[in-house]
């Protein structure tokens, strides 16, 4: 059985190494953040003290790290780097949300080495990573693939290889924006229904059977913002950087998408505001504030 490096245990990572384990694979971990690497230790993770021991170890290494300069020093760093330290025989697949531009980076970099790179970003919450139950979007070569689709099948419960290197990060940034998008269109809509006076349960009965109806209005909110948790899944942070990858992303393509400009900026207004380390369902809690505003609640039976 291959043995399993996992670097960045965050809210994410900590559950996805934790899955791995219950399948009986052994897993070497390591963290920035020494509670987490603790948590890890009790959740069955070999513990590491660098990202350097992680390599030195394992024949696949997993990075699920918080933006894209963290992926490039774990990756790209000259001396303690997962390159530096690596070999051809090694596996990397980076989970991280990060720009094209990096994953496109440290793809070449892996290429020039003759070390496998998957990118696979991860679709869904938290708590789908708690429970084995997260979507990849894969991208790297069919040989990679199914090295690790062993491990993916384990911490998820979809699977997509969406074409070569650099094709997971890009599906993720489409998904991303609509996800996010819509927090901030649903805001709005369920804003002038509250100014309007009319009631949250027949306008969702409405909004449920047209077209309009969407993921986060029929699926996550009513779990979250509706019924008054507004405890963090995803981050307005977190959404807001997402936002700001795929505008970048698009900018650099000379791709003009002003309602991602548009969101990212409500986004940012959220975040000056105090809410950005509230659930992104939050947007609507955000709204009603600014403008004075009950937060419509669905009635608990």
């Amino acid at each position: 059985m291959e043995k399993i490096g996992f670097i960045g245990l965050g809210r994410m990572g900590l559950p996805m190494a934790a899955n791995l384990v219950r399948g009986n694979y052994p897993v070497w971990g390591f963290d920035t953040d020494d509670h987490q690497l603790e948590q890890a230790g009790q959740k069955g993770c070999t513990l590491c003290s660098s990202v350097s021991a992680v390599v030195e170890i394992a024949d696949i290494v997993i990075t699920m790290l918080p933006n894209s300069k963290s992926v490039e020093d774990v990756y790209l760093s000259s001396d303690s780097g997962i390159f530096h330290h690596g070999d051809k025989d090694m596996l990397v697949m980076d989970m991280s949300t990060v720009s094209p531009a990096t994953t496109d980076l440290v793809a070449a970099e892996a290429a020039a080495r003759q070390i496998e790179f998957l990118d696979a970003p991860v679709g869904r919450l938290a708590s789908h990573a708690d429970a084995g139950e997260s979507l990849f979007m894969v991208g790297g070569s069919e040989k990679g693939f199914k090295r690790v689709e062993p491990l993916l099948a384990l911490m998820g419960s979809d699977i997509f290889l969406c074409g070569g290197a650099g094709a997971g990060t890009r599906t993720k940034l489409v998904n991303n924006f609509l996800a996010i998008s819509y927090c901030q269109m649903n805001a709005e809509a369920l804003s002038l229904m509250e100014t309007f006076g009319l009631n949250l349960e027949k306008t969702l009965d409405v909004l449920y059977g047209t077209t309009a109806t969407n993921g986060q209005l029929k699926v996550a909110w009513p779990a979250k913002v509706l019924s008054g948790d507004t405890s963090p899944g995803f981050t307005i942070d977190l959404a807001h950087k997402d936002l700001s990858l795929v505008v970048q992303a698009a900018n650099d393509q000379s791709l003009s998408m002003p309602m991602a400009a548009a969101a990212r900026e409500a986004f940012s207004l959220a975040r000056r505001r105090g809410f950005g380390l509230k659930d992104f369902s939050a947007m609507l809690e955000q709204h009603c504030d600014l403008h004075s505003l009950d937060t419509p609640r669905r009635h608990k039976d």
